[in-house]
């Protein structure tokens, strides 16, 4: 099945400005910091946001302040009011949300209906699809503050972008309106994409500020300040790099001084303790598998690693 078949224009390349989707009605459903930025990133891009629905105070603030005089409304009625409906709900109300709304008849055939949740495909969307609307999965990989700053560092953002074939030009074209970058991530791997993502991000704040609290038990005044360049250049490092950016007693073999870090963690930071051995035994896999740490001092590390609390 094409576009034509489906009544879409043919949107061509979506970096091309020529090949923008018909200017489009927009709702959001779901106020939480993603859905009012996206929509207003598309009023910038000369679509109207016409209705948005949020529960609590703090949503609701947060649309009126993004998109001031837009109509606060229930989700049926901007499902009335809208061409295009942003669903930015939190991941596990999402496929129930969308059962809701395509039981009681609220979606209509040829209605673009856009979920950013990144642990789902297109397939959460399949009763309002059956009802024809046009589904898509367009999720942003960043994160969002809920002001309207996030609206501008959607800028080359990058986007995993999910759809049936004949309405990937669709979806793309959206993206790159946004300011965004699509990225097509097949339905079958969107779990794992979202895995990787949450991986890194989520576990990199853990990490941050267990190593902030650290320094905080040292007597570091600003540990912010004194991380800030260590980490930068450390991801840097790793982004362009990979495993060749290891550094550090682990990479190095240095059991005796795993050991000294163990029994700091032990004596003052014992909450952080497993989180550091966890690490520190992946890192030493890492360097073992790509030549950087011998056999015998991984051996050796894994020991230290292994020791029972004294």
């Amino acid at each position: 099945m094409s576009a034509d078949d489906l009544g879409l224009p043919d949107f061509g390349d979506p970096t091309d400005p020529a090949n923008r989707p018909a200017r489009l009605a927009v709702g959001v459903v779901g106020t939480g910091r993603v859905g009012p930025a996206l929509a207003a990133a598309l009023q910038l891009a000369g679509h109207r946001v016409v209705a948005a629905s949020g529960v609590s105070r703090e949503s609701r603030r947060r649309a009126e302040t993004l998109l001031p005089g837009v109509r606060l409304v229930t989700p049926p009625q901007v499902m009335a009011a809208s061409d295009l409906v942003l669903l930015t709900v939190p991941d596990d109300v999402l496929a129930e949300l969308v059962a809701g709304l395509a039981a009681t008849g609220a979606v209509r055939p040829g209605q673009i209906l856009v979920h950013t949740s990144g642990a789902h495909g297109v397939a959460v969307l399949d009763p309002a699809a059956r009802a024809g609307a046009l589904p898509l999965a367009l999720h942003p990989a960043m994160t969002f503050t809920g002001t309207a700053v996030d609206v501008a560092r959607l800028s080359g953002c990058p986007f995993g972008v999910t759809s049936p074939e004949e309405l990937r030009p669709v979806a793309e074209a959206l993206v790159v309106e946004m300011g965004g970058e699509p990225e097509w991530v097949p339905e079958a791997v969107r779990p794992l994409y979202h895995t990787a993502l949450a991986h890194g991000s989520n576990h990199l704040v853990t990490l941050v500020a267990q190593a902030m609290e650290i320094l905080g038990d040292a007597g570091v005044a600003e540990p912010g300040r004194m991380l800030g360049p260590l980490l930068g250049a450390a991801l840097d490092n790793a982004l362009r790099s990979g495993d060749a950016a290891l550094t550090g007693p682990v990479a190095r073999g240095d059991a005796g001084t795993v050991r000294k870090h163990v029994q700091q963690l032990r004596a003052t930071s014992p909450q952080v303790l497993e989180s550091y051995r966890a690490m520190a035994r992946a890192t030493a896999d890492r360097a073992l598998a790509n030549g950087m740490l011998k056999a015998e001092a991984a051996e050796a590390l894994l020991d230290v690693l292994a020791e029972e609390d004294k």
